[in-house]
């Protein structure tokens, strides 16, 4: 028998931990050619708990989306498989972005991170207020640290912000305990303002981890499901159901909202950072519309016990979707870095009445490429003639409007009629559960 390409073994290892190592790897396939409208990826591993996150987020990682999914486990093996499209809405044809794919996921490894070494990360947690990240972004230039990365999200009256940095002279992360120190004091007190002593907290670390998985976690501690929204959402508030399946031993989470780039890695995330296992889903889109629906279980194999666990479900998966929600105008910011840029952009939002709900701030080389979520300060749509004062204060041709793009809704339907493996399986929500179970002997077939 011929050993897989590329895997050498030691001469210690004998067949049998051969064997398991094969066993436990997970089989990556990738399909251009089964639908017409997405690239399908099949993905059969052993079932351990996290690894179906480490699979969405490996494609999420990409801002790839998933149009449709499938995922069942059979005792402890699972599968899943996932109809994708790139940004733009067409299939993979990148052979690099496909050998990602099959070398991160046939990899899979539940502590994968960003890989921001070299910078410290700082934690922030509060209460939202208008011009809250031009104080922390002037703080942090004040005190020498160049900000390479950050991403900022807002829900329910509070912020969480995971923000990378490193010495604006040396380049270096940032170690010196009293630095640290004070680095922490002085964002904490801004954090804090006049009405959040308690609940304002700030953290500096030079351990790295995923940063949106990290986000939601730090927005769950806070408790942000349990505070009152600050906007109405209206028809586009989520709607989340939670009903027992006694019979079978699961919880059934149903889940309808307007479709979004990684809607499933967010709903994913919030149930096993919450020690749910998802046995079985299925994931339709049509049109802006998302349809998903899990079988889930407590880790130990027992559904939703109580009312109020149930109803919490509801309310943490309802804040899962709605944090990264794009709440007003998106502003894109290309310019060439240099120290403070964040925070003279920040400040000049906050002096022109600008509140930012969600940002996210990269840089590339000697280039800052950040974009802002902007309303007025009272979350209502910003003023057109107040936004193009902003842009000609800060330069007309490096911050730009940018539209949000639309869903397809000929791609979506003509997916629908999709054939083959990936297609024919993925028809209606629910329905490939279902199928799943009744092959399983779980469940009587239904006339």
């Amino acid at each position: 028998m011929k050993e897989e390409k590329g895997m050498e073994w030691p001469p210690c290892v004998d067949e049998y931990e051969k064997l398991v190592t094969r066993m436990n790897t997970p089989r990556v396939v990738i399909d251009n050619a089964v639908c017409p409208t997405a690239t399908v990826v099949t993905v059969d591993s052993a079932r351990r708990h996290g690894i179906l996150l480490e699979a969405v987020q490996v494609l999420t990682d990409l801002n790839l989306s998933i149009k449709k999914a499938y995922i069942s486990s059979d005792g402890r093996w699972f599968m899943d498989v996932f109809h994708v499209t790139d940004p733009n809405g067409n299939k993979l044809t990148d052979e690099s972005v496909i050998t990602y794919i099959e070398q991160s996921m046939g990899t899979i490894d539940s502590g994968r991170t960003n890989g921001y070494n070299g910078l410290t990360a700082l934690e922030l947690t509060g209460t939202d207020r208008v011009g809250l990240l031009s104080e922390v972004s002037a703080v942090l230039a004040d005190l020498q640290c160049n900000v390479v990365e950050a991403k900022v999200w807002t829900h329910n009256g509070r912020i969480a912000s995971l923000i990378y940095v490193n010495d604006c002279n040396s380049g270096c992360p940032i170690e010196d305990s009293q630095k640290i120190d004070r680095i922490e004091a002085r964002l904490r007190n801004v954090l804090k303002g006049d009405n959040d002593i308690r609940s304002a907290k700030t953290s500096v670390s030079m351990v790295v981890t995923h940063t949106e998985r990290r986000l939601h976690q730090m927005m769950f501690a806070d408790r942000d499901y349990e505070r009152k929204p600050i906007l109405n959402l209206g028809s586009d508030s989520p709607v989340v159901t939670v009903q027992n399946w006694a019979k079978r031993g699961y919880s059934v989470v149903n889940v309808q909202c307007k479709d979004r780039s990684k809607l499933l890695f967010d709903i994913v995330c919030t149930l096993t950072d919450m020690e749910y296992v998802v046995f079985h889903a299925t994931v339709n889109t049509a049109g802006d519309a998302a349809y998903l629906e899990f079988y889930i279980r407590h880790r130990d194999g027992t559904p939703i016990s109580s009312e109020p666990e149930r109803q919490r479900v509801i309310h943490c998966l309802k804040a899962a979707i709605e944090r990264r929600e794009s709440k007003g105008v998106r502003l894109e910011l290309f310019a060439a870095d240099r120290q403070g840029l964040l925070a003279d952009v920040t400040r000049t939002f906050r002096e022109n009445g600008l509140n930012v709900t969600r940002a996210e701030v990269s840089t590339q080389r000697d280039m800052a490429l950040n974009f802002f979520y902007v309303t007025d300060a009272i979350g209502n749509p910003a003023d057109p003639k107040l936004i193009e004062a902003v842009r000609q204060r800060i330069g007309l041709g490096s911050l730009k409007v940018k539209e949000l793009p639309l869903a397809c809704p000929e791609k979506a339907e003509s997916e629908e009629q999709a054939v083959g493996v990936g297609g024919a399986v993925l028809l209606s929500l629910g329905s490939l559960v279902r199928r799943n179970l009744y092959n399983l002997g779980l469940i009587r077939s239904c006339s």
